[in-house]
């Protein structure tokens, strides 16, 4: 069955590289010491005694430079069309701000803060997007756990789906962990530590603590299958093994 998977709503840094460059040779002196004559006799020839000479080689150094060195933008919460910041930090003139790149390595402080705290139980819209971020993504790098829940919210804010979480993810024929005749969802190790991630993952999307794909985010799919709806669809983004797509 092809997995099709509900879109949800997606510090760059600069790197120096400092180098020390030597100069060219500053300055060469020439020390000639003056020529020592010799007594001249009858049965002499004048002579001149051969000029003693020594070059002295001084390098100064440069002063240090440093260079800047530009770094790849990462992944921003934006449409895909609009231009990324050329420094990852500032976006171009004329453009509209743009909140940070989310990666699995920024979210990992946040999942692991919410996994330890003490906080109150998920509520049962909650949980039925940390079931589906437990089914359909447990594995992938937190950013595309992030994904998958907002797709799920995205879907039900849109107006072209169910308008609750639990039955955008019970919809028959939308999630290939759900029964398409019954709704029904299998259990999940309540004692894991995906479930854990899953349920923390949860409370970042609907907290909107951190935001890994746009609002009009709503489909997705895992990038070993070709469905052809992807066809009729933009890409916006791939984060771990699924491929996310907006409306054209």
């Amino acid at each position: 069955m092809i997995k099709l998977l509900a879109l949800g709503r997606v510090p760059a840094c600069l790197t120096f590289l400092s180098f020390a460059a030597l100069a060219a040779p500053a300055s060469a002196q020439l020390a000639t010491p003056a020529a020592t004559p010799v007594a001249i006799t009858a049965s002499s020839i004048p002579v001149q005694a051969p000029a003693a000479a020594t070059a002295t080689l001084q390098v100064t150094p440069t002063p240090a430079a440093t260079v800047l060195q530009p770094v790849v933008p990462g992944r921003a919460a934006v449409l895909s069309s609009t231009p990324r910041p050329t420094t990852g930090l500032t976006p171009p003139t004329g453009t509209a701000d743009v909140r940070p790149a989310v990666t699995h390595a920024g979210l990992w402080p946040m999942v692991w803060a919410k996994t330890q705290a003490v906080a109150p139980a998920l509520t049962e819209q909650e949980e039925c997007i940390a079931i589906a971020v437990y089914h359909e993504s447990r594995g992938e790098p937190l950013d595309g756990q992030l994904a998958v829940a907002e797709v799920i919210m995205n879907r039900a804010a849109s107006g072209r789906y169910p308008a609750s979480w639990c039955d955008v993810v019970k919809q028959p024929w939308q999630f290939s962990f759900v029964n398409p005749r019954t709704g029904h969802m299998p259990s999940v190790d309540r004692a894991s530590t995906s479930w854990a991630y899953a349920q923390a993952i949860t409370r970042i999307a609907v907290g909107n603590f951190a935001d890994a794909l746009p609002a009009d985010v709503l489909w997705y799919h895992a990038d070993y299958v070709a469905p052809s709806w992807g066809r009729r669809l933009a890409k916006v983004e791939k984060i771990g093994a699924h491929i996310f797509y907006r409306a054209v």
